[in-house]
């Protein structure tokens, strides 16, 4: 058997030291592969379900910008109505304002009739005691008339007319006294229910007063939850748009992490295919 020179031996030495080598590095590739591949579908598997959530995500997001969009939408209708409610409040005011002035005014004409009618009372009773005196007048001129006999006859015609006339005059007089009595009374029962009619009045206009600033809040109120709910309903829309983005770009990475792990499959078959010794 022919024996190897120094020169063959080296060379077999160097390319059993080249296949060692390439067969460490193929190995070390084969295994990155493997890692890559692992990672690689891991991150696929997880941008996947990272870009599921966030798609619910953006479909939550979605339908509360819409509700929030309905919620502004009766704010703002129940804000008009507050206002439209507060206007007629103050409507309402100022009708009562006049109706109390107006009763004011009614309580003022009611005591001047009750006073007219006390006056026209203590009228009648002086009409009535003067038709009395003219009838006792009477009286004793036909006392006289009858004791100058016939010389006091025409006298006596003339008391007698005067008497009946005093007579008719107190009996008129006491029928207007009774009548003006019962005006004043009517009168004084009037006065005192348009004054309970005004305090009355008073006491709602005061109410009303009270509800109309209660009302008056509520409009702020309104308006300003109004406000709030377009502000909040402004930054859903770009919560809503930013979602949309980053649904996006999780699909993408989700992509790109999917062709990544391809390549790296690809390149792990390729680094299969050496047969080392």
């Amino acid at each position: 058997m022919a024996r190897r020179g120094p020169s063959a031996r080296s060379s077999a030495a160097n390319r059993l030291q080249a296949d060692g080598t390439a067969a460490t590095a193929l190995t070390r590739i084969s295994t990155a592969c493997e890692q890559v591949t692992q990672s690689a579908l891991e991150i696929a598997t997880g941008n996947q379900d990272l870009a599921a959530r966030t798609q619910k995500q953006a479909a939550s997001v979605d339908e509360t910008a819409e509700g929030a969009e309905r919620i502004a939408v009766l704010v703002r209708s129940s804000a008009n109505n507050a206002k439209h409610a507060n206007d007629l409040a103050k409507e309402a005011c100022s009708v009562a304002e006049q109706g109390e002035s107006v009763v004011t005014q009614a309580v003022g004409a009611m005591s001047a009739i009750n006073q007219s009618s006390i006056r026209i009372r203590d009228i009648i009773e002086v009409i009535v005691e003067i038709a009395f005196q003219t009838n006792l007048l009477s009286l004793n001129a036909a006392v006289e008339a009858a004791r100058a006999g016939e010389h006091g006859r025409g006298f006596a015609a003339v008391a007698a007319e005067v008497r009946n006339l005093a007579r008719r005059s107190a009996t008129f007089a006491q029928e207007i006294k009774a009548l003006i009595q019962g005006s004043v009374d009517k009168v004084k029962a009037g006065t005192e229910l348009v004054n309970a009619s005004g305090q009355s009045l008073h006491g709602l206009l005061e109410s009303v007063r009270d509800v109309t600033d209660v009302v008056q809040q509520i409009a702020a109120a309104a308006d300003e939850q109004a406000s709030s709910v377009d502000g909040i309903n402004t930054h859903l829309t770009e919560i809503n748009a930013i979602t949309q983005k980053n649904t996006a770009l999780v699909e993408e990475v989700a992509a790109a992490a999917q062709t990544l792990t391809g390549r790296a499959q690809e390149m792990s078959d390729e680094v299969e295919r050496f047969h080392l010794a």
